[in-house]
């Protein structure tokens, strides 16, 4: 394979900078792939000096953080040791957090089954130099060096690709959610996904002061 390094000390394919090991990398001293930013160890990081993989922001150690300097995994915010803190020097994971704009145990979230289709949806898809566009090409000038480019897909039509390739049996696993709305799943998705039919699928009812969700045998 043929290297398409610019800069010094580079190990790998299409680095952008200097001193990196590792593929796809834009920016100086990464260890790792798919970077971007500096002094990074780990993989797709966006930042600086993060040790860790998928971070959004600077220092941090873990993984999935968006913001600085967390050690921990999944946190927005800075200053976290613990995982899932939403705000600022925080040691402790919450057992709530908010799910369609509710708050609801974790460990409900976590056990409830969820359907592949909705991890389908990407917010950016690489597209190598051979498969670009003229006008690709000409909105993308650093594809050379890189060897393609990132592009940011349409938030709906990505969940409206998952939504087509889904059966009926895993479009109704998002409707039992715990505290599903269909108004904020819409919101976000572009998907209205209440039952066609008229029937009850999908609604709730409450007996004894336990409410529970329709669904069709």
């Amino acid at each position: 394979m043929t290297n398409t390094n610019t800069g010094n000390r580079n190990t790998g394919d299409w680095n952008t900078g200097n001193r990196n090991t590792g593929d796809c990398n834009t920016g100086d001293c990464n260890t790792g792939n798919w970077n971007t930013g500096n002094w990074n160890t780990g993989n797709w990081n966006t930042g600086y000096r993060n040790t860790g993989n998928r971070n959004t922001g600077d220092w941090n150690t873990g993984n999935w953080n968006t913001g600085y300097r967390n050690t921990g995994d999944c946190n927005t915010g800075n200053w976290n040791t613990g995982n899932w803190n939403t705000g600022y020097f925080n040691t402790k994971t919450p057992t709530t957090v908010n799910c369609f704009n509710s708050p609801t145990e974790r460990e409900v979230w976590d056990k409830a089954e969820k359907p592949n289709w909705i991890y389908r949806p990407s917010t950016t898809t690489w597209v190598s130099e051979r498969d670009m566009t003229n006008q690709e090409k000409i909105d993308n000038p650093t594809f050379h060096t890189c060897g393609g480019y990132l592009k940011v897909n349409d938030w709906h039509e990505e969940w409206r690709k998952a939504y087509e390739d889904a059966t009926e049996e895993e479009i109704q696993m998002v409707r039992v959610l715990p505290n599903f709305d269909y108004d904020v799943f819409e919101e976000i998705t572009g998907l209205d996904i209440r039952p066609k039919d008229g029937g009850c699928e999908g609604k709730t009812v409450e007996i004894d002061g336990v409410e529970y969700v329709l669904t069709r045998k």
